[in-house]
């Protein structure tokens, strides 16, 4: 199985044969890997948590400062209202002490409560010494003062003040209600929540378009990158008045130039010497015919000797055939004869003519009635490619399936596969196994001198130049060996 390899960013896809086997793709399984953000992310996630830890500041020091106020204004005016009242309520009890009640409402407080020679007396059953606190009662009754402490009353917030009256041995209580300083807070509350909620949306929307213009340059890179690996190498950046930006450009555009220059100069050399070698090579090859032509006159060692030389003559034809190939690929003058071919009936003249005629072929019925729209002599080279890959590292017994791939209705795709039975391809060499020159661990093992790693490779290119794919896998029943699939668009002649 030769190890001739070209880098393939195909998905390895396991397909199905004909006779019943199944023909649906595998795919190899991925797993969910989660890297560092990228760089859009970074920005996003900078402006979302900054706006979102501005917003929370900001809305938490307005919350404090208006809560603050709020409460020292609410509570400083009952403090006082109550003080005042006490003081009236001292002098009342020291002139009519028996008349508490009518005191008290003469008073017009806002829920008094009297603690007067051991007598409780309000005018607000709600409000009577059970819902003081016991600490308030002691603060003010035994301790003799003034306190305030905010509490709670069948839901109603109210601030308990209690004032004790020395001149009458009295204290006086009063529980005002600053409801209404809660509900003030939980809408300013509300109102900061929901600003910081939009500040932290605005922000998010701010740092989407941020992060948008800050990559637009590496996105242009990128696909420039992609343009020049695609084979456009003339793809340049466009200038930029942005100093940051301008060396990243200029650089780029450095690079891509002298990539340029370094493939073309590299093309033109193997286009030259593989035109240099073909005049001595005419020539070597004539002068061999001439000496197999008598070669029953030469003793013994010299046949061998010219069995050796024609083997090697033929194997360096095919080589600079082969390098001339590549340099018309590189330098872009690849022009194909268009024709419409029935595959099964192509797939069978390609392999008469081919090392290997006897190998055995199958074609399913529905691909008897496909047609393919391609270069007759170029797809009849990839077959013959395959089949030479295959006889020289793969056992020598071939197998050759055309067929569609069952889950295509209608079917716009051929596939053709080539298995073998040799030691197979190892995972790790399938994503270089067409590049040019590349001959793997396997090919690298043996001892014989086939192939110089340019089959497969210009069964990559033909197939690229057909809107089709080719990848390599193990045999779909299981024996060793390895089967390389093309896949090519098609569609049916009814």
């Amino acid at each position: 199985m030769s190890i001739e390899s070209d880098m393939t960013e195909h998905d390895v896809i396991e397909g199905g044969e004909p006779s019943g086997r199944s023909s649906k793709p595998k795919r190899q399984s991925r797993r969910w890997r989660f890297g560092p953000p990228g760089l859009r992310s970074r920005i996003l996630l900078t402006f979302g948590l900054g706006s979102l830890a501005l917003s929370l500041f900001l809305a938490l020091a307005t919350f404090n400062f208006t809560r603050s106020n709020l409460v020292e204004e609410r509570t400083g005016s009952a403090i006082d209202q109550t003080y005042t009242n006490a003081s009236r309520l001292a002098v009342d009890l020291r002139s009519n002490p028996p008349n508490i009640q009518t005191v008290l409402e003469r008073l017009g407080a806002d829920r008094p409560l009297v603690y007067f020679r051991g007598t409780w007396t309000g005018n607000d059953a709600r409000f009577s010494s059970s819902v003081i606190p016991l600490s308030l009662l002691t603060s003010v009754i035994q301790n003799r003062q003034p306190t305030t402490m905010r509490i709670e009353v069948d839901n109603e917030l109210v601030l308990a003040v209690g004032v004790p009256l020395d001149s009458v041995d009295a204290a006086y209580f009063e529980f005002p209600s600053i409801n209404d300083v809660r509900s003030t807070l939980n809408s300013v509350n509300l109102a900061l929540i929901l600003a910081a909620g939009t500040t932290t949306f605005l922000g998010i929307i701010l740092g989407a378009i941020a992060a948008s213009r800050a990559v637009r340059p590496l996105t242009a890179a990128s696909q420039a990158a992609q343009a020049i690996a695609d084979g456009r190498l003339d793809t340049r950046l466009a200038e930029t008045e942005d100093p940051d930006l301008a060396v990243l450009t200029s650089s780029f555009n450095d690079m891509a130039s002298a990539l340029q220059l370094r493939v073309e100069r590299d093309t033109r050399f193997t286009s030259d010497v593989s035109h240099e070698l073909r005049s001595p090579l005419m020539t070597l090859a004539a002068s061999v015919e001439v000496m197999q032509a008598r070669r029953d006159e030469m003793p013994e060692r010299a046949q061998v000797a010219l069995d050796l030389l024609v083997a090697d003559v033929s194997r360096f034809q095919g080589l600079v055939e082969d390098l001339l190939e590549i340099s018309r690929f590189d330098a872009g003058g690849i022009r194909l004869n268009v024709d419409e071919l029935l595959v099964g009936e192509f797939v069978r003249q390609a392999v008469a003519i081919s090392s290997a005629p006897e190998t055995v072929i199958l074609v399913s019925e529905t691909a008897e009635e496909m047609l393919i729209t391609g270069d007759r002599r170029r797809l009849a080279r990839v077959v013959a490619n395959l089949i030479d890959n295959g006889r020289a590292y793969g056992g020598g017994e071939l197998e050759i399936s055309v067929f569609v791939p069952d889950d295509e209705d209608p079917p716009s795709q051929i596939w053709i596969t080539v298995e073998d039975h040799g030691p197979g391809v190892p995972l790790e060499e399938r994503d270089l196994i067409f590049e040019r020159f590349a001959r793997g661990s396997i090919a690298g093992r043996r001892s014989g001198s086939e192939g110089a790693g340019l089959g497969l490779a210009l069964v990559d290119e033909h197939i690229k130049l057909h809107r089709g794919r080719v990848w390599v896998e193990d045999r779909h029943d299981g024996l060793d060996g390895a089967c390389f699939i093309i896949e090519l668009p098609a569609e049916s002649v009814s």
